[in-house]
């Protein structure tokens, strides 16, 4: 057998074992996809005791190009989002995720620097310690262009090895910690999430608001649409007993019931005091020549496209109440853009609801289709930017993003900018979580692989065992610092605390326990997504950094 084949059934042996370890759990906790890289290390250590050559360059490659495809794609999904996170309650919560992964630095520097541990085996057991694989690349990368050789730089999948499994657990100490210190009753926590103001954000409202306000009686639908603001939408009109589609121009009458869709349940009672009480009158379609209907935007013309640049209101008999995108339930302004894949929730007559489907595409089969050409765009520019080196005077090296980094932002910007011409970057879920998963097993199974030659010599006659207690340090000390400075200083939900770390180590099986924590509540999930984008682009940029300010010590 060539060693191309072999290595490549080297690794399907690896993914297979992996993938079984991950899968298995205690008390509903596992490793994940964390599994492929001790399946690797196991399958490593007898390809060194048999002696068998595997092809260094293709396992090489590999390796590079699954990280690209997992950093990508998590781009491609966190991007739409990202923005949108740094601003108001989500800019407290990053706060405090930055001010976890600057603490877990510190600490890794500490250590360094306390134990004169080498530059490439603290990286690796900084980045298993905080469950972060894309980080483990970035400090690999950027050592083997300081200079280091590939021996050298394979250290750092040892550390990391050493340090991961402790690294899930100790997230979930952490927030046992937290819960027992402030004697945390989690029933009254979910319930003051979902009363609070972060309940209130976390979905759109609505309500059926009868008209009591005289002065609003013989005016426009656009004067009502003024006073309450223009992040409210009206998408359903009751006059006289008969159902109409609420047009700017259409005049409204005291005892006219209208259906109002706001952001929050906070922007909702202000309008319903402006306008008049809230009833419990359905607004039904039933029985009238109007329906309800979703539509899918999957017309390229479309794309980029603004709803006030539509007009759709004053050419369709329609309103557009919500816009979903990526699960997330907005209120269809006149400053929404549309983005493919965007589902619009429409009220009005069906014949012009037909109308307005075919000119937004509503084709659901595209959905499933990928478009190859933008993910090739993506991953080329991102290789580009992840390439050129960033000057900084006084450092011994320019800095660079690398394949770490470079396709991640890229990936951010471009789900952001949602498409350029027909060209989108919207990927199905389904499609961007094989790529992921794909990437990450190979990328898990050439680092195991490697490291798994030294692996037991390492845990047994080595320093395997003050590894792991390294590890143990970065893991707590930062979690437990900002748990409680969020929980005491800053009154935090707990269960935002718990979603909060879990977001901070980027580490999906501590997500799963802190939904499990109060399984009706959306707290925990919420501040997950909140911190992921950030901390992911922290956590690749912040070994690169130690790296280069800490090379002229080594």
């Amino acid at each position: 057998m060539s060693e191309v084949a072999l290595s490549i059934l080297v690794l399907s042996v690896v993914a297979i074992i992996g993938l079984w370890i991950g899968g298995m759990k205690i008390k509903g906790v596992g490793l994940g996809i964390g599994g492929v890289l001790f399946g690797g290390l196991f399958v490593g250590h007898f390809t060194a005791q048999y002696g068998w050559q595997l092809d260094a360059k293709s396992l090489h490659f590999i390796k590079e190009f699954g990280l690209i495809l997992f950093v990508y794609t998590i781009g491609i999904q966190v991007g739409p989002g990202f923005f949108a996170s740094l601003k108001s309650s989500g800019l407290r919560l990053n706060a405090l995720a930055a001010g976890i992964v600057l603490i877990g630095g510190a600490t890794a520097v500490c250590l360094h620097f306390l134990f004169d541990l080498p530059l490439n085996v603290f990286l690796g057991i900084y980045s298993g310690a905080v469950t972060n694989t894309p980080s483990l690349a970035a400090g690999q990368q950027i050592l083997a262009e300081l200079g280091m050789g590939p021996e050298s730089t394979a250290t750092l999948g040892l550390g990391y090895a050493m340090a991961y499994p402790f690294g899930i657990l100790g997230i979930l100490l952490s927030m046992w910690f937290v819960r027992i210190v402030f004697r945390v009753n989690v029933d009254e926590e979910g319930n003051a999430f979902d009363q609070g103001a972060g309940g209130k954000k976390t979905a759109i409202a609505y309500a059926n608001v009868l008209i009591e306000n005289k002065n609003l009686t013989g005016y426009p639908l656009s004067e009502l649409m003024a006073l309450i603001g223009e992040d409210i939408v009206c998408s359903r009109l009751k006059s006289a007993g008969e159902l109409k589609v609420p047009l700017p121009d259409t005049i409204i009458n005291e005892g006219d019931i209208v259906r109002i869709v706001a952001p929050n349940k906070t922007e909702l009672k202000k309008a319903v005091t402006i306008i008049g009480k809230e009833v419990s009158d359905t607004l039904t379609t039933k029985g009238t020549g109007f329906r309800s209907d979703r539509v899918v935007v999957t017309n390229e013309k479309m794309l980029g496209n603004k709803l006030s640049e539509l007009d759709i209101k004053n050419k369709y008999n329609v309103v557009i109440s919500r816009q979903n995108r990526a699960g997330v339930e907005l209120v269809a302004n006149k400053d929404s853009v549309l983005q493919f894949g965007d589902i619009l929730n429409i009220v009005g007559d069906s014949a012009d609801i037909e109308k307005v489907s075919k000119l937004l595409g509503n084709v659901s089969s595209k959905l499933n289709h990928v478009q190859m050409l933008p993910i090739f765009v993506g991953i080329g520019l991102g290789v580009l930017l992840g390439s050129l080196p960033i000057h900084i005077s006084g450092l011994p090296a320019p800095l660079k993003l690398g394949l770490a980094g470079g396709p991640l932002i890229v990936a951010i910007i471009l789900a952001r900018i949602g498409s350029i011409g027909r060209i989108y970057w919207f990927m199905p879920p389904s499609a961007n979580l094989a790529l992921r998963e794909i990437g990450i097993v190979l990328f898990l199974a050439v680092v195991g692989i490697k490291s798994g030659a030294h692996f037991v010599e390492t845990l047994v006659d080595g320093d395997g065992l003050s590894w792991m207690a390294y590890g143990v340090v970065i893991t707590l000390v930062p979690l437990i610092v900002i748990g409680v400075v969020a929980r005491w200083l800053m009154n935090v939900n707990y269960l935002t605390v718990c979603g909060l770390m879990a977001g901070s180590m980027t580490d999906p099986p501590a997500l799963a326990f802190a939904n499990a924590i109060h399984s009706t509540s959306g707290a925990s999930a919420l501040a997950y997504a909140t911190v992921y984008p950030l901390v992911m682009c922290l956590r690749i940029l912040s070994p690169q950094i130690i790296a280069v300010l800490l090379w002229v010590t080594v």
